[in-house]
């Protein structure tokens, strides 16, 4: 499917088929293409929790006020997003670039981030939303289909999962094929509206 079609075909999907499976293969394909996502000096701060088991997917159900897709849906991800992943080996984020580069950028990411808490966690947050796009379009251009959510208690989640301390969660994403159509977009805002030349 060209991308152009997988853009049109992307919805937030909320019933889905739930006799459908999606292999580990076709699953571990997608995910792994979607980690081409570009991420501040390519610290790759995502983090994907994958809730297979039952119960504890009930539970984030019941978290997210009852909504049908986190159970009914073949894969359910809480994408998170390391804030302190900037000062955890850093030198494996540039390990195969030439030395040069590595000696330069290594040092940046230290000097760019410490004592700038704002700065880590927007930039957490900043890539865990590039790879949420890229996944939904790679699901789109497999056949599949996606729900981004937030509608869900945090800290409820956050309990569910484990979520460590140093970790927040940017989303969830529903993840399968649809069992019907889903309505006609609310509404897109015109180009006029979404393009400001040079300043507001």
């Amino acid at each position: 499917m060209e991308l152009t079609q997988a853009i049109e075909r992307r919805r937030a999907v909320k019933k889905y088929d739930t006799e459908y499976v999606i292999s580990e293969a076709d699953f571990r394909a997608l995910v792994e293409l979607a980690t081409q996502s570009p991420s501040s000096f390519n610290i790759q701060h995502w983090r994907f929790v994958d809730v297979t088991d039952k119960e504890a997917r009930q539970k984030i159900r019941a978290a997210a006020w009852d909504q049908a897709q986190v159970t009914e849906a073949s894969k359910l991800l809480v994408l998170c997003a390391d804030v302190k992943a900037w000062e955890k080996n850093p030198e494996r984020y540039w390990n195969n670039a030439p030395q040069a580069v590595s000696e330069m950028m290594v040092p940046m990411i230290k000097s760019f981030y410490e004592g700038r808490e704002w700065i880590q966690r927007d930039e957490a947050l900043r890539s865990v939303g590039i790879i949420s796009e890229s996944l939904m379009l790679n699901a789109s251009a497999m056949g599949l289909d996606t729900c981004p959510m937030i509608g869900f208690d945090q800290e409820a989640v956050g309990e569910i999962i484990n979520l460590p301390e140093d970790h927040i969660i940017g989303m969830i994403i529903a993840l399968g094929k649809r069992r019907e159509e889903p309505f006609q977009h609310g509404g897109r805002l015109n180009f006029e509206t979404v393009v400001v030349n040079n300043k507001f």
